[in-house]
């Protein structure tokens, strides 16, 4: 699969490009909010005053690409919980009203598809649209999809693929009873090494065209692989495995993009990981955004950017100094150390 285009709405400001310029927003805050683009500019004033938050990031994200390339075969969408604060709002709507006559606009937002179908009606796009809800595992879902769709085409083909997720009131309490998050306040540059229970939560949507064309390609994504329940065993097992499919030496990754979160009770399966790369320079990317279930999305964003030389090692975010020249990168992450996910992704031909 073959990146063409891609856009990301996150915590910093990759909307317009800013942070690819060596911009970096740091937050001493309980989460870690997006930077809001100009909703006005992609979204008419009539839709977007009926949109949910995830929709409207969704949308901001996934029309300039769409703008800059008209031809689009499908949409796949991940999203761990789509806009579930519109499912609260219709949720706590029937009880005010008695389940009795109610407005259908929070209803419609709340589905994990709105924002799939939302684009498709915007943009009149009538062919293959899937959202995938699978947890911490949807993006690496939505890739997989989209392969298989690839794999099923004759034409050259190109699809639109994006996660999206928000910081909802609801289920953040949720997860922070559950210990998923920092009890204390934190700023994000001193998150990895925090060294407490918990991360940060944070929120975003990262959206690419892909193609089964190599032609005007910036990137491709090689293979995705997921394990659910592993040992460290295991994972030096998949790896071999995941390399010898690929036909690809693991001498030959240049940069590993990990999702170290600053929780002392799970980081330590990035250090063992890192065992099976012991001369593989490493970088992590929750200090950017927080820690959501589909960041795996903005990794892939930020690991485009990187093959691309439009971010390198000399950038604010980061304090390991990493090859200037990458033609290979791979990203591990979980969120919640039972799901662990993985993309391979190389230099493009443009």
């Amino acid at each position: 699969m073959y990146v063409i285009d891609q856009q990301a709405i996150s915590a910093q400001k990759t909307h317009d490009l800013s942070f690819e310029k060596g911009e970096y927003s740091t937050y001493l805050t309980s989460t870690f909010p997006i930077v809001e683009p100009t909703y006005s500019e992609f979204i008419p004033l009539n839709l977007l005053r009926r949109m949910g938050k995830a929709v409207k990031m969704g949308i901001a994200a996934a029309l300039p690409i769409i703008n800059r390339n008209q031809q689009l075969d499908g949409i796949i969408v991940g999203t761990a919980n789509g806009g579930l604060e519109n499912c609260i709002d219709f949720l706590n709507q029937i009880v005010a009203y008695d389940e009795g006559v109610l407005t259908p606009t929070n209803f419609v937002q709340s589905t994990p598809n709105a924002l799939a179908g939302q684009l498709a009606l915007m943009t009149k796009n009538t062919g293959y649209n899937s959202t995938h809800v699978n947890g911490s595992l949807s993006f690496e879902n939505a890739l997989i999809d989209a392969k298989l769709f690839f794999e099923a085409s004759t034409n050259i083909t190109s699809l639109l693929v994006g996660s999206v997720e928000e910081i909802s009131s609801y289920n953040y309490h949720i997860d922070l009873l559950a210990g998923r998050y920092k009890k204390e306040i934190i700023s994000n540059d001193q998150l990895i090494q925090s060294n407490t229970e918990g991360s940060v939560c944070g929120e975003g949507a990262s959206f690419f065209l892909l193609s089964n064309s190599p032609e005007h390609a910036i990137a491709e994504i090689v293979d995705t692989t997921q394990i659910i329940h592993p040992s460290t065993a295991d994972l030096t097992t998949l790896m071999n495995v995941f390399f010898e499919k690929n036909q690809l030496s693991m001498d030959a990754i240049d940069l590993l993009l990990l999702g170290k979160n600053g929780d002392n009770r799970l980081d330590y399966w990035y250090d063992d990981f890192q065992q099976i790369f012991p001369e593989t320079p490493a970088i992590n990317f929750k200090q950017l955004t927080g820690d959501y279930r589909t960041i795996s999305g903005f990794a892939t964003y930020l690991g485009v950017q990187i093959l691309t030389g439009k971010i390198n090692g000399a950038h604010p975010a980061f304090n390991t100094d990493f090859p200037t020249n990458c033609n290979n990168i791979l990203i591990y992450n979980h969120f919640d150390g039972i799901r662990h996910g993985f993309i391979l992704i190389k230099k493009g031909t443009r």
